[in-house]
């Protein structure tokens, strides 16, 4: 499944995206916010491309690999996928050398769209360090609300303060499911 914007295809993620995945997830300037989570082999961003798929299978909709129109090379990953039953994730990751052109926040109002339209009981959420500004900017712009801020559990910088956006007020059940 495809999808354009104005800028952007958005595709369901494939075997053959692995290499350009690779090549973004790998990129220390993409993971300055949380260094730890850099991917150091191809079995990592293997992984992760399996985990996109079955999103996919199991819900309708999962993260997209991104590319510019008209151009081959995947410039990143982002999109909605169903989390613990409960919610909505939103989450982007693009190569730095396209960031701060709009194309994180024109790629989340599409998902966010989609999600709503596919399962629109279900809140959309986006969760971020709070020293991420930009990404919580792209939040911001896509029309979700700041509702916790608190200590990132599990985060190995004790001092890591995790952002929870929303399209809607949640449950308390809903927010445990979200910080675990």
């Amino acid at each position: 499944m495809q999808t354009t914007t104005k800028h952007l295809l958005l595709a369901r993620p494939q075997g053959g995206d692995l290499a350009g995945l690779h090549n973004i997830c790998s990129d220390p300037r993409v993971w300055t916010h949380f260094p730890s989570l850099r991917h150091t082999t191809s079995g990592q961003t293997r992984t992760m491309l399996e985990q996109f798929v079955d999103k996919w299978d199991a819900d309708g909709l999962g993260p997209w690999v991104v590319r510019l129109l008209g151009d081959p090379a995947v410039i990143g990953h982002g999109g909605c996928s169903v989390k613990g039953g409960v919610f909505w994730n939103l989450g982007y990751r693009l190569s730095p050398d396209v960031q701060g052109r709009g194309f994180a926040t024109e790629l989340s109002r599409e998902a966010i769209a989609q999600a709503t339209q596919r399962r629109p009981v279900l809140p959309v959420v986006a969760y971020l360090l709070e020293h991420n500004a930009a990404s919580a900017r792209v939040a911001g712009k896509a029309g979700l609300d700041l509702v916790h801020r608190g200590p990132d559990k599990g985060n190995p910088d004790p001092k890591a303060i995790r952002l929870v956006y929303a399209d809607r007020p949640l449950s308390p059940e809903q927010l445990a499911v979200i910080l675990e």
